[in-house]
């Protein structure tokens, strides 16, 4: 009989490439996945994986398996907890994803007040960017994805979320980034006196002003858009510098080693000591949105999870 436990294991090897790395993965020793694949082909009546040159491979039939256990492992969690509220067990399970800027605003806010409200409900976080993250709902490691994606950019085919319930939670606005004795620092009001950051009333700064500028640029996602960004403005940026950490962003650009636009809820919990904050010309935003599959959106935990997350997004 092909067992859940045996299903996991089987997509972490998928993944990794290896028994090694997907027991350090899983927590667990290399001879338990071994021992696990094997009862998992033995219920399968057929080889699963092919050891290769350098890593393992899926059979014909393994991919077939994988490509299965995401919707079953799923499908099996929303079970669990929806037959556990049914039983009146009041302790529910929410596993979030979410890029770092969620997680360091909204994040906190709401799931603060979800244990104010039911103390006994676990929550756990891991930090993924789009379109990781929502890989990983899909697969099954989490319930909650916070996912984001450029409005002013047709959506690639790979990255749709019409499969995924979608809650959106806020609109967010880039905005630029200079070192504080910068020229174009006089055109924002952004000094010690305004708090986190905020823009100016100044007139906005086109992006073809920063064409000379070596810049400092974020997450694959959030590069690959700079990039779309400033080439419709004319010119192709120098990328001396990325990380897909607010507060070194800021830092290297207060160090005066770039320039940079950050999304204003990044900087909402960041300190911006020795920069300038420039509003931007074209504007450019991103949707903010809490991301599950309609499986788990009947679940009471993940449902109220949701719902904290939107509040906290109106609050911030």
């Amino acid at each position: 009989m092909i067992e859940a436990r045996h299903l996991r294991v089987l997509r972490a090897v998928a993944r990794t490439g290896s028994f090694s790395a997907a027991a350090r993965e899983l927590g667990c020793t290399q001879p338990a996945v071994s021992q696990q694949m094997k009862a998992l082909e033995g219920a399968a009546g057929t080889p699963l994986l092919v050891r290769g040159a350098r890593e393992m491979r899926l059979t014909e039939a393994g991919d077939a398996l994988v490509r299965h256990a995401a919707g079953i492992l799923a499908g099996l969690t929303a079970a669990e907890e929806e037959v556990a509220a049914i039983a009146g067990l009041r302790a529910g399970r929410v596993r979030l994803a979410s890029f770092p800027s969620g997680s360091s605003t909204l994040v906190p806010a709401a799931v603060a007040a979800l244990r104010a409200r039911h103390p006994d409900t676990r929550v756990s976080l891991v930090e993924a960017e789009p379109p990781t993250s929502v890989e990983m709902l899909r697969a099954g490691d989490c319930d909650i994805t916070l996912a984001f994606r450029y409005v002013d950019l047709p959506t690639p085919a790979e990255e749709s979320w019409s499969d995924l319930v979608v809650r959106p939670l806020s609109t967010d606005r880039l905005v630029g980034l200079v070192p504080r004795d910068h020229r174009l620092a006089a055109a924002s009001a952004a000094d010690a006196a305004v708090p986190h950051g905020s823009p100016a009333t100044a007139p906005p700064v086109p992006y073809a002003e920063l064409a000379a500028e070596q810049w400092i640029a974020g997450c694959p996602r959030c590069r690959r858009h700079l990039v779309e960004v400033c080439e419709r403005a004319g010119f192709t940026p120098r990328i001396d510098f990325a990380t897909d950490d607010s507060p070194a962003v800021v830092g290297l650009v207060a160090a005066g080693l770039g320039v940079a636009v950050l999304p204003e809820l990044a900087l909402a919990a960041v300190r911006t000591d020795g920069v300038a904050v420039l509003d931007m010309a074209p504007a450019v935003e991103r949707e903010v949105v809490a991301l599950t599959l309609p499986d788990l959106a009947r679940v009471p935990a993940v449902d109220m999870m949701l719902t904290r997350l939107s509040r906290a997004a109106v609050r911030s």
